[in-house]
């Protein structure tokens, strides 16, 4: 079992750019994190485990029902849209307060690497070449109404049935997925900003949940960030250029 860590709720809210001390251009994705209070505590001794539940973003009150409105009025806060409930190590409830809202500062440094979890996007019902990379058929002569189509899924005597976990058509994104080793650049705590160099799950205005990183625990620098794409990108060069000669 993973251990607990520390994370904010947050929303994405697109793409943009940095620039890093040689002046290289950094694309960055922008997650609004700020503003998140805590609503309640889980403790060893009431619940059996330890765990803040953090809300974020703001409901209208026609949208609340009774409990809802009854747990916030005691709180004097506004109705949070996105609530989730982080496990953490007992040590670590002390930091937080009920009813306070958290800074950036104080659960995110930058130049490490965090976990986003979210839900992608969803592309509806889709066929069996983009859902899963299939080949289409030839676009030639005699080549009749099934460019596109998935073809044989089984055998009529054995196994006399289509095996479980088939890759066929179907609805494709809109799914819970984790984005592991984010490298996070920036934590701007007056706008309540994140910038993460990496993908980020959901479209824009997509509600998302950043931890701190436990597989990746190293420093992440911006220039470290940017020698490493090129790398990827620059390695062909030196090849390409012998054989011209």
């Amino acid at each position: 079992m993973a251990a607990p860590r520390t994370g904010l709720l947050g929303k994405k809210l697109g793409m943009s750019q940095v620039f890093n001390e040689q002046g290289n251009r950094v694309g960055v994705t922008v997650v609004h994190a700020g503003k998140c209070v805590v609503l309640s505590k889980r403790t060893p001794d009431k619940h059996g485990y330890a765990a803040v539940q953090i809300g974020y973003g703001e409901k209208p009150l026609r949208l609340c029902n009774k409990p809802e409105l009854g747990a916030v009025n005691k709180l004097n806060v506004t109705p949070p849209r996105f609530i989730r409930e982080l496990r953490l190590d007992a040590a670590q409830l002390a930091q937080f307060e009920v009813g306070k809202t958290v800074a950036l500062s104080s659960v995110f440094k930058p130049g490490t690497y965090v976990d986003v979890v979210g839900t992608t996007k969803g592309k509806g019902f889709q066929g069996v070449i983009k859902r899963h990379h299939m080949g289409a058929s030839r676009n030639t002569h005699g080549t009749h109404e099934f460019f596109r189509h998935g073809g044989s899924i089984g055998c009529r005597l054995t196994p006399g049935r289509v095996h479980k976990g088939k890759r066929m058509t179907g609805h494709m994104g809109d799914d819970r997925r984790t984005v592991e080793s984010v490298a996070l650049l920036e934590v701007r705590d007056e706008e309540g900003l994140l910038l993460l160099r990496g993908s980020v799950p959901g479209g824009k205005n997509a509600m998302v949940v950043v931890k701190n990183s436990t597989k990746r625990t190293g420093a992440a620098r911006l220039g470290e960030v940017e020698e490493q794409t090129k790398k990827k990108g620059g390695a062909k060069k030196p090849a390409a250029a012998a054989k011209k000669k």
